[in-house]
């Protein structure tokens, strides 16, 4: 059974490229997840690589985040090298999306989440709107009634809607909130849209409070493109630790 080696943020002191309790791993020729990158990982990627080859179990070293190291952060960093047996290495539950809508935003948004890690179900009833490839992580379904698929969803999904009909998007958003076990909630769309499905939702005994409309970490241009990187920032920013832990294995060569 092939060894790996977890380097941990143990603990921080000041600023720092990622925060106490990130973590990754390293095999003889294949790292998961990052601690941030530049030469703080890269000194601990040596030092996980000799302990492979030592046979080494556990270490810890701290690190200041200066000129010594190369690096400018001005903080500190413990570090905790632990050796594990690969099968000992479970990912981190993985974020599940569900997108409706294949339209410019949604064309845009699935291919930057196709390179992060989650799991996306893309909807939307048409099928010739759909790209001829796409990530290893997206699931497509083409279905004449999206709103069903709502249910589909695991507890704590995201749903993000931006489909090409104002009522199909309403009937989604309801269908959403009356499930009520969702982690995120978000409609394309500017504050007067809002304000109408907000009303219309009031009007049928349906809470909106938690529905997010206009969508995006920051105020975005309206360039598909644009939305699509401010809404995936707001999706990461809902659930930091994920990327170090499920990221997948990638050669270090």
């Amino acid at each position: 059974m092939p060894s790996l080696i977890e380097i941990r943020v143990l603990e921080t002191r000041g600023s720092a490229p990622r925060e106490a309790g990130t973590r990754m791993w390293v095999g003889a020729a294949e790292t998961r997840g990052t601690i941030g990158g530049g030469n703080l990982e890269y000194t601990a990627l040596k030092i996980a690589r000799e302990m492979l080859l030592s046979g080494e179990t556990q270490r810890k070293r701290k690190f200041a985040l200066g000129d010594a190291l190369g690096q400018c952060c001005g903080g500190a960093v413990t570090l905790e090298f632990t050796r594990k047996e690969a099968m000992e290495v479970e990912p981190a539950p993985a974020m599940h999306i569900a997108l409706f809508g294949a339209g410019h935003v949604g064309k845009e948004l699935a291919r930057i989440l196709a390179r992060l890690p989650c799991n996306l179900t893309w909807i939307d009833p048409r099928p010739d709107v759909f790209p001829a490839g796409v990530g290893a992580n997206t699931r497509v379904v083409i279905e004449e009634e999206p709103a069903w698929m709502v249910d589909e969803a695991p507890p704590g999904a995201c749903y993000l809607v931006m489909t090409h009909s104002h009522a199909l998007d309403l009937e989604i958003v309801e269908r959403v909130l009356k499930r009520n076990d969702f982690r995120f909630l978000g409609l394309i769309g500017s504050e007067t849209k809002a304000a109408k499905f907000r009303a219309r939702l009031k009007a049928r005994g349906i809470d909106a409070s938690r529905l997010v409309c206009p969508i995006g970490l920051v105020k975005a241009g309206k360039h598909p493109a644009e939305v699509a990187v401010s809404v995936a920032a707001q999706l990461i920013a809902l659930q930091p630790s994920v990327p170090a832990a499920s990221a997948p294995l990638r050669s270090s060569a």
